[in-house]
């Protein structure tokens, strides 16, 4: 009764307009056909929301791989970096067969040391050179010539760069849980729309759910920082809105990490001489010595004095130093090669989840919409209800061509649509209701992923 007052209403406001072309009993079959066409329309969007899923399944499945590789590559960095530190202190107990020949040479070092590091800091990074200066101070003053005896700043730079792989995994973490969940949020409201179109299919007789949803295992990881939360809290509230930008800040943000640290895997004894520097180097040690004054022994081969304390032989004396660091040395080349693999993991596997994204968007942008419908209740009418047809005002420019169909339209549960069809095609061809009903979607669909 409410959807015939509807289509009187309409005829009635809409006479001034154009001239009425359906009676209110054709209305009724031309919303049958617009909604059978809707309906298949559900269907291939259903089908697509699968496709969605069964990527995200894959996807899942090669996350879980790479995480036990990771896994397996950390801890036998982590083991290499141990035995690295065992070696150190073994040396440093034995330091002081040398001590004194390396204390005096490394008072000769130190003020050659501090100019070169500063010389390079006031020339290069430009600004805080005084606080700088003061640390750098304090850290030589407190320093043994047995940190450059040992390279002891590689083992500081392991450590470092191990913290920053772990943030970096935890926010791939965290990004990688928010992806699977917005793509299981679709699908699960998918499978709604399904069992209210084709409750037949329901459990116990092999639920659409149960057909497509293979089990995935998990391996569970503590929550994060809240302020990584805070930062992602937007995508909570539409999770299913670019997938994409999830990774590609990530992606580019390890890029530039990656690069800046190069040139410090590839050059780990220093090596800082004007004509071998290059400018992501330069702003890579600028911030290495802002957070950490170690990082001037990296320029110890600028200075004769620093280099002989490398040259330093206490085999004569003590043949086991020689033995204990080549066996320190085998560690941190070890150490390097696992934390670079590492790496390479980590950017591999943002580099697949930007490609996957990038699809799990393109399908979405295509079949997302129909999740939206989970929990709309379908009248015994159908999606598509046709409230008026109307024959448009002549064109004044071309009498002899036929009025253009103003048709109005309501689907699903949006507000009602007017919509125009071609006046060469008759409100009685088959296409007429197909082009309708093709038109509403698309506008609904626009709004769905705004």
């Amino acid at each position: 009764m409410a959807l015939l007052l509807l289509s009187l209403l309409g005829l009635l406001l809409a006479w001034e307009g154009g001239q009425a072309l359906v009676p209110p009993s054709e209305l009724k079959q031309m919303s049958a056909a617009g909604s059978k066409y809707i309906d298949t329309e559900v269907e291939n969007a259903i089908n697509g929301v699968k496709q969605m899923k069964t990527l995200m399944d894959k996807t899942s499945k090669d996350h879980q791989a790479i995480l036990h590789t990771l896994e397996e590559t950390k801890r036998r960095k982590e083991e290499a970096v141990q035995l690295a530190r065992e070696k150190e202190q073994q040396l440093a107990e034995k330091q002081e067969v040398c001590n004194e020949t390396m204390l005096a040479l490394w008072e000769e070092c130190k003020p050659c040391l501090k100019h070169t590091c500063m010389r390079f800091y006031s020339r290069t990074c430009h600004s805080g050179s005084g606080l700088v200066g003061r640390q750098l101070e304090e850290f030589l003053n407190h320093s043994s010539p047995f940190s450059i005896w040992v390279n002891g700043e590689r083992i500081d730079s392991l450590l470092e760069r191990d913290q920053r792989q772990e943030r970096q995994f935890e926010d791939m973490e965290e990004r990688f849980g928010l992806l699977e969940d917005g793509v299981d949020d679709i699908f699960q409201d998918s499978t709604q729309v399904y069992s209210r179109m084709y409750p037949f299919f329901r459990a116990p007789f092999g639920g659409f759910r149960e057909a497509f949803r293979p089990p995935v295992h998990h391996i569970y990881f503590p929550p994060r920082s809240e302020r990584f939360s805070r930062e992602l809290h937007p995508f909570f509230q539409r999770p299913h809105h670019g997938f994409h930008r999830l990774f590609q800040p990530l992606f580019e943000m390890t890029q530039r990490m990656l690069e800046e640290a190069q040139g410090s895997w590839e050059r780990p004894f220093g090596g800082f001489a004007p004509e071998s520097r290059n400018f992501s180097d330069e702003r890579m040690v600028c911030r290495e010595i802002r957070r950490n004054s170690a990082g001037c022994l990296r320029m110890r081969d600028e200075c004769e004095k620093c280099r002989d304390i490398l040259s330093v032989d206490c085999w004569q004396t003590d043949p086991a130093q020689s033995q204990l660091r080549e066996q320190l040395e085998d560690a941190l080349r070890l150490a390097e090669r696992f934390t670079r693999r590492y790496d390479d993991l980590l950017r591999t596997f943002q580099a697949e989840m930007l490609n996957t994204t990038s699809l799990l968007d393109q399908l979405n942008r295509q079949f997302g919409w129909v999740s939206r419908l989970a929990n709309l209740t379908q009248g015994t009418d159908g999606f598509l209800q046709v409230t008026t047809v109307l024959s448009k005002t002549p064109n004044l420019e071309d009498p002899s061509a036929p009025p253009d169909t103003q048709v109005t339209v309501q689907l699903f549960d949006s507000e009602p649509l007017s919509l125009t069809v071609p006046g060469d095609i008759s409100w009685e061809d088959p296409r007429f209701m197909e082009i309708v009903a093709e038109q509403a979607l698309q506008h609904y669909k626009q709004n769905a992923i705004e």
